[in-house]
């Protein structure tokens, strides 16, 4: 009869592998490491470390020295989209003097036109007018140069001398007024 070799399965197949004992194993692998590898990995760790503090100090410096120069730049050119929509409220001052045989009428005309387009610019910029006549006195808001006896309420707002301004919500000029007080009795 013909034998063929059985094939091994199961818990018999794998006591047929070899492998290394398992306290082999451990041994090399919890060899302990002598003091000058353990220092040589210390020092290695440790040069890693300061590279990575010296990399991130670099990159700190590197983002606040940027910072600085765009803050500067802001400063410097704020006003630069203000300052060319004013040009054109320049263009049409200098045009209204270079006429030469213009009428009174027409210059009048002119200069509307020429304030109008300086009331747009404000208005883009978010500068507004403080024309407190008939108002009560705000001493945030207003400047009062005089008081006048005046019938109604006191401590309001009678005449405008000068406009004040505002720019948002923060006031770049106080108005210029004179302000009522109570007439004396008798």
């Amino acid at each position: 009869m013909d034998k063929t070799p059985e094939i091994a399965t199961g818990e018999a197949a794998a006591a047929s592998v070899e492998t290394p004992p398992p306290a082999a194993e451990a041994a090399s692998a919890a060899a302990p490491a002598t003091p000058e590898e353990q220092l040589k990995k210390a020092e290695h760790a440790a040069l890693e470390l300061r590279d990575a503090w010296l990399r991130a100090k670099a990159e700190g410096d590197n983002i606040r020295k940027r910072a600085e120069v765009e803050v500067a730049n802001a400063h410097k050119f704020a006003v630069g989209e203000f300052a060319s929509q004013l040009l054109a409220v320049k263009d049409s001052l200098e045009a209204a003097l270079a006429a030469e045989s213009a009428s009174v009428e027409s210059m009048k005309s002119g200069v509307e036109l020429t304030l109008k387009q300086l009331a747009g610019v404000f208005e883009r910029f978010h500068l507004a007018e403080i024309n407190p006549a008939g108002q009560k006195f705000d001493p945030h808001r207003h400047q009062a140069i005089t008081t006048e006896e005046a019938a109604g309420e006191p401590n309001t707002v009678i005449r405008v001398l000068q406009k004040g301004y505002l720019l948002r919500d923060r006031v770049i000029r106080p108005a210029l007024v004179i302000v009522s007080k109570a007439k004396d009795g008798g």
